[in-house]
């Protein structure tokens, strides 16, 4: 019964997020100081053709109504204009680009295939690595080691990942000619060129997120190995294999598993930055051609589609730690 209380508590707040995001989202956009009716209208542009362009869109309305419509579409899918012009958008609804001719959400999906590729590869780096140097770090406190790995996450903190990215495509891309740049490849098409094309991609975001990690594993381990539990194993004569892999780890796994839920959902929601430098069609690419071509529509369905990705990914953390730590779980 808990259980089931603990699981509606956690849907009814994600409802509720996502709905104080679409608000926002949605004034926010609907205060820029841009037209969509008016870019659809065409030239010549008359008050009368651009009347009915905005009765069309659905903008003729006031603010509040078109934020239930809006809502309604994501829902119950909606339908703009009337007749045999009519463009219906089916649930869920996030948006119709009167710019590109085609359902928001359909232009999310042929995006989200590179976006995710990029994202979940560049996690299974970050956080491997990055558990694994600061695991070792700590456990060599002091060292050449762990001094080395401190200096790597002060870099990988500090350099912004477009400097990374160009000098990643500078050395590796055109001087050594080890990897490819700017050739992506379907996963359907053929997994080794995939792989291969988003090797350089991968490691510049594993070295940025990761450098968090070892910073983050490394301290968590410090403090986790100085407990009582630790001390007591180590007098029972448990392995010291066993002490750090199984008890000690357990432990660090807590807030490792909450930054990367985090930063795997922010991800997800389009890496504006990596994608932009490697010239890989994701999401972030679709928002920023979004914003070259004040496509309102396709810029609020992203926004908000990225909101939902940040929810679900925080969701999916808090019912993981019932999994990695026994006293988190609901009773």
């Amino acid at each position: 019964m808990k259980n089931l209380k603990f699981a509606l508590t956690r849907l009814g707040g994600m409802v509720l997020v996502l709905l104080i995001v679409a608000f926002c989202t949605f004034v926010v956009f609907y205060l820029v100081p841009s037209d969509p009716a008016l870019l659809a209208c065409g030239k010549p542009c008359t008050p009368e053709n651009l009347a009915l362009a905005r009765e069309f869109m659905g903008f003729d309305e006031p603010w509040w109504r078109q934020f239930l419509t809006f809502l309604g579409g994501i829902f119950a899918g909606r339908t703009f204009g009337t007749g045999v012009t009519a463009i219906h958008c089916s649930a869920p609804c996030f948006g119709y680009s009167f710019r590109q001719n085609a359902d928001v959400l359909e232009l999310i999906g042929d995006r989200l295939p590179v976006t995710f590729s990029l994202a979940v590869g560049a996690a299974v780096l970050w956080v491997g690595l990055g558990v694994a140097i600061g695991v070792q770090a700590a456990l060599r406190k002091d060292t050449w080691f762990d001094r080395a790995a401190l200096a790597g996450s002060v870099i990988g903190v500090s350099a912004p990942v477009y400097l990374v990215g160009l000098l990643g495509i500078l050395v590796l891309g055109f001087q050594l000619d080890v990897v490819p740049v700017g050739n992506y490849t379907a996963f359907t098409e053929d997994p080794v060129r995939w792989a291969w094309g988003l090797v350089l991609p991968w490691c510049v975001l594993a070295f940025a997120h990761g450098a968090h990690y070892v910073k983050l594993t490394r301290s968590q381990m410090l403090e986790t190995m100085s407990e009582d539990f630790i001390r007591t194993a180590r007098a029972k004569g448990v392995p010291e294999r066993t002490v750090v892999g199984k008890h000690a780890l357990r432990n660090v796994l807590l807030p490792v598993v909450t930054l990367t839920g985090i930063e795997f959902g922010s991800l997800l929601g389009g890496a504006v930055i990596t994608e932009r430098v490697f010239s890989l069609p994701g999401l972030g690419g679709l928002l920023i051609e979004a914003v070259h071509g004040r496509d309102l529509a396709t810029l609020l369905g992203c926004t908000l589609f990225a909101g939902f990705l940040v929810v679900v990914a925080n969701a999916v953390v808090d019912l993981s730690y019932g999994l990695l730590d026994p006293r988190a779980r609901l009773t």
